[in-house]
């Protein structure tokens, strides 16, 4: 059994209905995966000066990974995909397949399409390059132990142009017809790349309306997370790589 920093879909306790809830734990506990010593130190220096966030274990492999996640149970994993031996898009399979794991987020760089697309079809929770500003790595961390998640904008339109063919289909596409036109709005923003605070202010709404919205939305599309939204989103065509669209 992994930790149960994050309320899942299929708990017991989750409303009917209403998609991901999720419950802050009292320290964020995270788990860094990073095959270069330099990295995880930047990391947790970055993490653990913030009063809510708290490294608890560190791993150089996949292998490595896969045991600290069960020794130390972490809301939250940081996971490398190149390290040596065992690498972290297959430690990633592996833990997501124990019931309750983590949330992990992926850290990537720009030469490594087609492994982000693998770990997305696996179900990390996010992207984040390696690097992305510290506000940005907190914001990861934060979101993912809130069961949301946070995508680079640049990792989403990378993935779009080399994995997804472009349509243009006429109204929303069949998919998505069971989704308001207010839902369409809000996936059009998790697309892009948004969070929950950042849609709250594009369409000046409560963050809360916005995390409703998106509930629905998982619900609607029976799908896991809005990392399978952003994907859903482009190859329905629904967005397009086109900035006009």
């Amino acid at each position: 059994m992994f930790g149960a920093g994050v309320l899942r879909r299929d708990d017991p306790g989750m409303n009917a209905g209403q998609g991901r809830i999720a419950v802050m734990p009292e320290k964020i506990r995270v788990l860094v995966a990073d095959d270069q010593t330099l990295v995880r130190t930047g990391f947790r220096v970055i993490l653990e000066a913030e009063g809510d966030i708290e490294v608890v274990a560190e791993a150089d492999t996949g292998t490595e990974a896969i045991r600290q996640a069960q020794l130390v149970e972490p809301d939250v994993i940081l996971m490398d995909i190149r390290m040596p031996g065992l690498d972290g898009l297959a430690a990633t399979e592996e833990i997501l397949r124990h019931p309750d794991p983590p949330t992990i987020v992926v850290l990537t760089t720009f030469d490594q399409n087609e492994y982000i697309y693998r770990a997305l079809r696996a179900g990390a929770a996010g992207f984040l390059l390696k690097d992305a500003p510290s506000s940005r790595l907190i914001a990861a961390v934060r979101a993912a132990a809130t069961g949301d998640s946070l995508i680079e904008p640049s990792i989403t339109q990378r993935l779009v142009e080399r994995f997804v063919e472009p349509v243009r289909p006429e109204g929303p596409p069949p998919e998505l017809a069971a989704l308001t036109e207010r839902e369409r709005d809000v996936l059009r923003l998790i697309a892009r790349g948004l969070s929950n605070a950042e849609i709250a202010a594009e369409l000046v709404v409560a963050e809360t309306t916005v995390k409703t919205h998106v509930a629905r939305i998982l619900t609607k599309l029976s799908i896991r997370d809005r990392v399978q939204a952003v994907v859903l989103a482009y190859e329905t065509g629904f967005v397009t790589r086109d900035p006009g669209r």
